[in-house]
């Protein structure tokens, strides 16, 4: 809502929904996701309508009244479904798409969208000078194309007392927003750098970022690890929030882990005098008080009466300006309402917001909830470990369905409903069929086309799966939850249909009795491009944006994107990079030299006693190599990361690099994976880092689609796939070893490709890395360096 405190002589504009929906929501927390209708489906519903109305109505009318109080001037914008024109009188018509029961969904009355169709039913009445006008709300569900019409006539009165109503609340907040944004700027302008001074390059990268956000532009900012890239990108932010350049900020991650830098560093521009709102989003399995219960009022009790509760919440915890998880969850169990529904009412408010990637990015989620219709400020995004998002965003703009799950639903709900028995029949059949064929295939199939035989299956059986929700008893929570859940998937797979062009293949993977359907996004550019059009200032930060091009184009930014490139701060002779190439970790060679590896790592490890990070290509490696090293040096201590480690599991992990370790500790983890990026082990707490293998993902086909897809548009399709993607998790393992200046460390990379092109050309100028071709050498080059250390510092092993 900052939008609220525009002091440009232009009115502030606030949608017809946004203004009812903020003022009239009461009630109990429903949150029916299976409600969610995609916008090709609704616009052709609606335009089916329209077509059908006599000659004079008119359809799509945009409406705007200007409502002014003292020196705010507000205007009520919108679009009108459909006006039947009569002489001195009309009929407003407000289109609700709906895929719920219509019968129930008539009985129970939607309050809001009555108060929405009374709301334009008033603008129209004032704009035009009509003696009256009725109100008519129709409701089209979208699979049986059955349709409502329910017309009132209402007092002239009493729609101007609505409207006056929700106008003079709005305007209450606009005029509470203005202070706060009056105060939040003051303290902005005066806000020095926290930290007094800047390191090495943090002022240049402070400057790039205030020139993106003021300028409307985008940057690809590639600068190393330890240099402090969070306060050096939200100092600038916060600035040019304050100057009114930006809406509000945007600082996403990759990992919730990666919230608590920006936090922190908001924390310390506060003691210096910064006021500032900021939220901090936690994905809803993590921060949920009822996991087991389902998110309507019949079920749990933070859900019951939330919209009745809800704003003394939100009130508190905007007078403390800093809400994090810990502080969210616990004013959120005083007033027995949803935390994560909260936090979503929270962003709305929000100067800044710091969450995962899927809340900007994902078309689903939370973007299009908290940018108010009508507005003209840009949004900023700051997307921190930036070169995480291009898998992420293909997960994002990509769907799956599992026949397992509808095969489970199935068996349950057999004789309970027969239309949904039916609706599962009829798409479980489809998969039996196709998965034969991608037996035959292989196992794998692909197609340039999205199944067109299997989709108005899957609508049928929405509309079945919803009907069948309305009517489960309250103790039949399991039933509910599992219907719920395929039902959600089931039209995520539709609405992603609906996008499905040319970057899309259709992906079809049987393994025994089941087949998995995924609707996969090759390359998310044009998405991710339509997202960053929401936010026009978008600044990319990483230790690995190299090549900047492969980045600027898979990100979908704009041809003139600013691009800036940091050298390391910390000086190169703190660093020895060694390159063992005369070793070969291709997929092919590994059982072969798995003992080879097995002696370079004990030989690096050796050289000092301190704690090392060793990296493999897969776990699968990792297991060929274990086995010598744990009865090579029984006097070493082994850590092994395992799938599926949870945060407790990878705190304990951590906790084990100590300083002044006692004997050599030696950890063994996957490259790409939870110890791979976003971990500070500053000082001994980490002597070395061994990469095995060039980082490369492993061959599946999905892979190969995607190399296929761009070796088709740009000739380096291995580069895009495989190439650039595993020379990144090799450099971000490598930078867990400098994270400050007064680091040294050991880098040791086994592999003979990176002495070779392209892999040799994307490794940092300032590396200069050792040629070895035994272990020998190794140990020769790594003594040097440590000889040199203990010079320096004055203090041997």
């Amino acid at each position: 809502m900052n939008e609220l405190a525009d002091e440009s002589p232009e009115p502030i504009q606030v949608g017809v929904r946004l203004l009812v929906e903020g003022a009239l929501r009461t009630g109990d927390l429903s949150i029916d996701r299976w409600e969610s209708v995609g916008p090709v489906e609704a616009i052709r519903a609606h335009q089916k309508i329209q077509r059908r109305r006599p000659p004079e109505y008119t359809s799509e009318l945009p409406v705007s009244l200007r409502a002014d109080r003292d020196d705010r001037r507000l205007a009520v914008v919108g679009r009108i479904d459909g006006v039947f024109d009569y002489r001195d009188w009309a009929v407003v018509e407000e289109i609700k798409t709906t895929r719920r029961d219509l019968d129930a969904l008539v009985h129970r009355e939607d309050s809001l969208h009555w108060a929405q169709a009374k709301v334009y039913s008033h603008i129209l009445l004032v704009s035009r000078g009509l003696s009256r006008v009725e109100t008519q709300l129709t409701y089209c569900h979208l699979d049986s194309g059955e349709v409502r019409e329910l017309r009132r006539a209402f007092s002239n009165e009493e729609l101007a007392e609505l409207f006056s109503g929700l106008v003079s609340r709005y305007l209450n907040e606009c005029e509470e927003q203005a202070r706060w944004i009056e105060l939040r700027n003051r303290s902005s302008a005066a806000l020095e750098f926290p930290y007094g001074v800047y390191r090495p390059g943090q002022r240049a990268l402070a400057v790039r970022v205030y020139r993106a956000i003021r300028d409307g532009r985008q940057l690809l900012a590639q600068a190393p690890t330890g240099i402090g890239k969070t306060v050096a990108a939200l100092f600038p932010a916060v600035k040019a929030l304050g100057e009114r350049k930006t809406d509000r900020l945007f600082f996403l991650t990759a990992r919730t882990t990666g919230q608590s830098a920006p936090d922190k560093a908001l924390v310390d521009m506060r003691r210096l005098g910064l006021r500032i709102r900021s939220v901090q989003l936690t994905a809803k399995e993590k921060i949920c008080f009822n996991p087991e219960r389902a998110c309507h009022g019949d079920d749990c009790l933070y859900a019951r009466g939330y919209y009745d509760r809800v704003a003394g919440a939100i009130d508190e915890l905007l007078g403390g300006e800093r809400m994090n998880r810990e502080r969210i969850e616990e004013v959120a169990s005083q007033h027995r309402v949803c935390p994560f529904e909260l936090s979503i009412e929270l962003a709305r408010r929000a100067d800044c917001i710091i969450g995962d990637y899927n809340y900007a990015f994902d078309p689903h989620a939370l973007l299009r909830g908290i940018v108010a219709e009508g507005k003209t400020t840009p949004l900023s995004f700051i997307v921190d470990e930036a070169h995480n998002l291009v898998d992420r965003a293909r997960d994002m703009f990509s769907a799956v369905l599992e026949s397992g799950r509808l095969l489970s639903l199935g068996r349950r709900m057999r004789g309970r409903d027969r239309r949904l028995s039916l609706a599962l029949g009829k798409v479980n059949a489809w998969m039996r069929r196709t998965r034969r064929q991608a037996l035959e295939a292989g196992g794998f199939l692909s197609a340039e086309e999205p199944p067109g035989e299997l989709l108005p299956s899957l609508r049928r059986l929405a509309t079945a799966a919803e009907s069948v929700l309305g009517r489960l008893a309250p103790d039949e929570r399991d039933l509910r939850e599992s219907t719920l859940e395929l039902l959600f998937d089931v039209m995520h797979f539709l609405q992603v249909a609906e996008a499905f062009d040319e970057r899309y293949v259709a992906c079809y993977q049987a393994e025994g009795e089941t087949l998995g359907v995924k609707l996969f996004c090759l390359d998310p550019a044009a998405r991710l491009r339509e997202r960053l059009s929401q936010g026009r200032p978008a600044v990319f930060l990483s230790a690995t944006l190299a090549p900047s091009d492969y980045f600027r184009e898979v990100f979908g930014c704009s041809e003139d994107a600013d691009r800036l490139t940091l050298p390391s701060p910390f000086p190169p002779g703190n660093l020895r990079v060694v390159v063992m190439d005369g070793v070969s970790t291709r997929y092919r060679d590994r059982p072969a030299s798995a003992r080879q590896v097995g002696e370079s790592i004990l030989a690096f490890v050796r050289q000092r006693l301190g704690n090392y990070l060793v990296f493999f290509p897969s776990y699968e490696y990792l297991s060929m190599v274990l086995d010598p090293l744990l009865a090579s040096e029984p006097e070493f201590q082994f850590l092994l990361q395992t799938p599926g480690m949870g945060e407790t599991e990878r705190s304990s992990f951590l906790g084990e690099f100590r300083e002044a370790p006692r004997r050599t500790m030696v950890g063994l983890a996957v490259m790409g994976g939870i110890f791979g990026e976003a971990i500070d082990l500053v000082g001994d707490r980490l002597t070395g880092a061994a990469i095995v293998g060039v980082g490369l993902p492993g061959i599946s086909p999905e892979r190969d689609l995607i190399r296929r897809y761009y070796t088709r548009r740009r000739g380096n399709g291995f580069d895009y796939a495989y190439g650039f993607p595993g020379i990144n998790r090799v450099l971000q393992a490598a930078g867990r070893v400098i994270r400050s200046e007064r680091d040294r460390g050991t880098v040791l990379l086994v592999d003979r490709r990176f002495t070779q092109s392209p892999y040799r050309h994307l490794l940092p100028r300032e590396w200069r890395p050792a040629h070895v071709q035994n272990i020998d050498e190794l140990e020769l080059a790594l003594a040097e360096f440590w000889g040199e250390a203990s010079v320096e510092s004055g203090a041997g092993e």
